[in-house]
């Protein structure tokens, strides 16, 4: 399969690429460089430099590329700066998925995966969390990603498309290989943040809440080892590939760690003693987050096994002990 990665020099893009092209596909990434790293794109796939809101882009890239299915990673994801600046995510976000599926009706494409997000539920209603629940994003990332897969939808009924919208949970992880892994500017997630104090760039971890009705009383999130996560994809694409109807699946393990689990485990994994600060709750932090992934199981064969948090910790501390500053060596 000839496949285009949107957003392929990002984290989960990338390490999807690099699958993708392990499993003997050809790979073209494209991606406009603004969160991503040239240097994280596999060699074995060709690249254009550009952005997803360039229509005019968009048509030279899909006149010179015979193309069999897009994988739609290319949008702004920090929560945060969401709330702060959320005409930047609506713009991206939204506006550039429009001008994207424009093309994609221009040139009879009609076949795309979309990284989406737990974050289009909002407040969870029931553990674990599924595709049939309320969803009532609580932020303008939750919202822009809700309203992609709205697009997706009446653009499929209109047009003939075909989608997967794959919403997955804590994404974390690297590659066994340790050439890539996780680089954001800012730091959001929590692995990452923790192998900061091993590696000097922070003195301690901050716990933020440690009253919520869990048996430690902290925070609990279902993580997903970035690896499995890619593979998912890939089978979304399969899917399709073989008349599959359009879908909404989450991803997930199911298994739910707290924030405590995984600083010891940080600390189990890196033999360092890394210092936790116990500071109050963060505005709009669920006390779990865990999804139910039995329909993406039972759809496309999908089979997370890298499953072990100790795995995927240690997987996290070898890329980011030999790149202590991400990409910028």
């Amino acid at each position: 399969m000839r496949i285009l990665v949107l957003g392929g020099a990002g984290y989960i893009g990338s390490h999807t690429a690099l699958e993708l092209v392990r499993a003997g596909h050809e790979v073209i990434v494209a991606d406009n460089l603004v969160t991503g790293h040239r240097s994280a794109v596999p060699k074995q796939a060709k690249f254009y430099e550009g952005d997803i809101r360039n229509a005019a882009f968009l048509d030279k890239l899909f006149d010179a590329e015979k193309i069999d299915a897009v994988i739609h990673f290319a949008a702004f994801s920090l929560v945060g700066e969401s709330v702060a600046n959320p005409l930047k995510y609506y713009n991206n976000n939204l506006c550039g998925t429009e001008v994207l599926l424009e093309a994609m009706v221009r040139h009879g494409l009609d076949k795309i995966v979309f990284s989406s997000t737990a974050a289009t539920y909002g407040e969870p209603e029931n553990i674990p969390i599924l595709e049939s629940d309320r969803t009532c994003p609580t932020t303008p990332y939750g919202e822009t990603k809700l309203a992609m897969e709205k697009m997706f939808h009446w653009t499929a009924k209109a047009h003939s498309l075909r989608y997967v919208s794959l919403r997955y949970f804590n994404a974390c992880g690297a590659d066994a290989s340790g050439t890539i892994g996780e680089a954001h500017d800012p730091e959001s997630h929590l692995i990452p943040l923790i192998l900061q104090v091993p590696n000097g760039k922070r003195d301690a971890i901050s716990i933020y809440g440690t009253d919520y009705d869990t048996p430690d009383g902290t925070c609990i999130r279902d993580y997903i080892h970035v690896t499995d996560l890619a593979q998912a994809h890939i089978l979304a694409v399969q899917y399709l590939m073989q008349g599959g109807e359009s879908n909404i699946l989450n991803l997930g393990n199911g298994i739910g760690y707290s924030v405590r689990e995984v600083i010891e485990t940080a600390r189990k994994v890196t033999g360092h003693h890394i210092p936790a600060v116990e500071t109050p709750r963060r505005a709009g932090d669920p006390a779990r987050l865990v999804a139910s992934s039995e329909k993406a199981k039972c759809v496309l064969g999908w089979n997370p096994v890298h499953d072990s948090l100790e795995e995927i910790i240690s997987s996290s501390w070898k890329w980011h002990k030999h790149h202590p500053n991400g990409y910028e060596e």
